[in-house]
């Protein structure tokens, strides 16, 4: 079993920064459960343009306020608590922090290694050596 928590994860290598958001990354490939968990806080007033081309993604909005625009069709969706936003397609997207921070719950298939960061694309590169 695995137990860790949020606190402890913050205050590790764990929690990886950008200008526009932070991410705690609870589980990690190295975990070996085949996917990864992580809380995200995406800042107020933020966009950021993201494509996971090698990873798909579920978002739960636990707190806070923002949109999501998918870049194929320019859909916008409002993101509040309670929303789940799920990229099975990886779709490309831009994703607006709103009025205040949102405090996110994200899972990653493939799981993510723990220090990936977005490139000039919006994309988190593909980790090819071998899942748990």
């Amino acid at each position: 079993m695995i137990v860790r928590t949020l606190k402890e994860c913050e205050a590790s290598e764990r929690r990886v920064k950008s200008d526009n958001w932070e991410s705690t990354r609870m589980l990690l490939k190295d975990d070996k459960m085949g996917f990864s968990f992580h809380i995200t806080t995406i800042y107020a007033g933020t966009d950021t343009h993201i494509w996971y081309q090698n990873h798909l993604e579920s978002v739960y909005c636990m707190s806070g306020d923002g949109e999501i625009e998918t870049k194929s069709d320019g859909k916008i969706y409002k993101i509040e608590p309670g929303t789940l936003y799920i990229l099975d397609k990886h779709d490309e997207h831009q994703l607006r922090g709103g009025k205040t921070d949102m405090k996110m719950a994200c899972v990653f298939n493939p799981p993510l290694s723990g220090k990936e960061v977005h490139d000039e694309n919006g994309v988190y590169p593909v980790d090819d050596s071998a899942t748990g």
